[in-house]
């Protein structure tokens, strides 16, 4: 079958595409911010977070964190109004590691997230090392009263690289992680990064064959970014390192589609920081631009996700 009547207009299998196949309707992402902190910046297993995080704990877009919980709601819903006539949302918990607080506050601030009518899935962002018992209970009452899903910072395999990034766990605490969450019944994403330094291509798909190996539900391929005021930021000063071109990374892009296994949901294929704090590779502030030369490539180089994958 054609991978534009499999997944609609696009040749992969987006998250714009699940979500009006599961809900029948578009929902629109509102970044909210519950005041978190992260073991990789209190002293747990760091003090400077990991090597490419902003100050902003990768919620530089979030809201308001001096606001409550439905007043970030508000505040987002309002902002979302110019491009969103719609009613429909997901409640995206994504500043610093959103697991990794008291259960009380976190408990207060999932709930009111979800008891919002108009919030119809609640998307947590964390660590595979911040996932207790209890956090696990919370996480699995949650899902009764509405769908939850888990994104996990994985970024790479390659333990090199993780200590390289300051990532703080090793591989084998994913797998524990993902392993519980399953068993829970709760969608997990996975975060990765491409052309980290040091990482080649192979390196790169490596990662992508052995996340096609495990029971997760959606990824995001996000290309590193070099983000002023970060400790990378100081190393790529110093050591400059490879970064793509559009084109070159369009093409590898392209080829991680095709060796990823055809059910997983993509959540993102690109990404865009703050333009304040953008240092490398500045074309990513292009985001329409990006996405426009995305489809193009796709389409002249009959770019489908599955295309290589053979299920073991």
């Amino acid at each position: 079958m054609d991978a534009t009547v499999r997944w609609g207009e696009k040749r992969y299998n987006s998250l714009d595409y699940y979500i009006k196949e599961t809900f029948h309707e578009k929902l629109y992402k509102l970044s909210l911010n519950a005041g978190c902190t992260c073991p990789n910046r209190d002293g747990t297993c760091g003090t400077r977070g990991c090597i490419f995080c902003s100050r902003g704990g990768s919620g530089d877009f979030a809201a308001d964190v001096s606001l409550s919980i439905p007043e970030q709601l508000r505040v987002e819903k309002e902002k979302k109004k110019s491009k969103y006539s719609g009613h429909s949302y997901i409640a995206y918990f994504q500043a610093y590691t959103n697991t990794y607080g008291p259960l009380e506050v976190l408990e207060k601030a999932f709930t009111q997230a979800l008891t919002d009518p108009e919030v119809k899935v609640l998307s947590i962002a964390t660590r595979p090392d911040c996932l207790s018992a209890e956090i696990l209970d919370l996480l699995e009452r949650l899902s009764l009263i509405k769908p939850v899903w888990i994104e996990l910072g994985l970024q790479t395999i390659h333990e090199s690289t993780a200590e390289f990034i300051r990532r703080g766990y090793p591989l084998p605490v994913f797998e524990e992680a993902l392993k519980k969450l399953r068993a829970l019944g709760l969608s997990v994403i996975v975060h990765t990064i491409l052309y980290l330094p040091g990482e080649s291509e192979a390196d790169m798909l490596e990662t992508i064959e052995y996340l096609n190996r495990q029971d997760i539900q959606g990824i995001k391929l996000q290309l590193l970014h070099v983000l002023k005021d970060t400790d990378l930021y100081d190393y790529y000063l110093e050591h400059p390192f490879f970064l793509p071109t559009m084109e070159e990374y369009l093409e590898f892009l392209g080829t991680c589609l095709c060796c990823l296994r055809p059910d997983i949901v993509i959540h993102r294929l690109t990404g865009d920081g703050p333009k304040s704090l953008l240092a490398a590779p500045l074309w990513t502030g292009n985001k329409r631009l990006v996405l426009n030369q995305m489809e193009k490539s796709f389409r002249e180089r009959n770019i489908w996700q599955g295309k290589h994958y053979h299920a073991l």
